[in-house]
């Protein structure tokens, strides 16, 4: 009896933690995330940890693009009003596969693309992405404590309208991180 029950739990530890592994294969993990002042203004400059699911990978040797949105909103808090909201921006990249060429291309929105001969390298590109400009200069007050609130994740709504429909009902479409925040004394 004893042996049954212990054979059962463990079957069932052994499911659980499967499902759990399935789970975070569909997460975005935010890495490293830093804010830093320059003469352009502020850049943000974070690294991305994700793998494609199948059905991605799918999509994307079928030829579709995949687009992948970073949101970032800096917060300041007030006790007598609703928190000012000095920045809010967001930046899409987009991924597809060309069959012809045989070449993965990634770009950044308002931008030139790039062309990669394999899935890896052109992920590198989205997992770590340059710094980006977020604000200029003057839109933080010096020494004042923002709130940052970052997120990422696989933009659905950008895909063709049939493919939303199965992209909202298909657990392997869905990809993105939950919201970091951490604070930034602005310089």
């Amino acid at each position: 009896m004893t042996t049954r029950f212990f054979r059962l739990l463990a079957c069932q530890l052994l499911l659980l933690f499967a499902c759990a592994q399935a789970l975070a294969a569909d997460t975005v993990d935010i890495v490293h995330a830093h804010i830093e002042a320059s003469d352009e203004g502020y850049k943000l400059q974070a690294s991305y940890s994700f793998d494609l699911t199948h059905d991605l990978e799918d999509a994307l040797l079928a030829g579709i693009k995949l687009s992948f949105t970073t949101e970032i909103e800096l917060t300041r808090p007030r006790w007598y009003w609703a928190d000012d909201k000095a920045i809010a921006e967001r930046r899409t990249i987009n991924i597809w596969y060309n069959p012809l060429m045989r070449k993965y291309n990634v770009q950044v929105a308002g931008s030139i693309y790039q062309s990669y001969p394999t899935l890896e390298e052109a992920l590198l590109t989205i997992r770590r992405p340059g710094r980006w400009v977020i604000g200029p200069r003057g839109a933080l007050k010096q020494g004042e404590t923002y709130t940052v609130s970052l997120r990422m994740f696989m933009d659905r709504q950008a895909l063709l309208k049939p493919l939303q429909v199965n992209a909202i009902n298909n657990a392997g479409w869905q990809l993105s991180s939950g919201r970091r925040t951490f604070m930034y004394r602005a310089e």
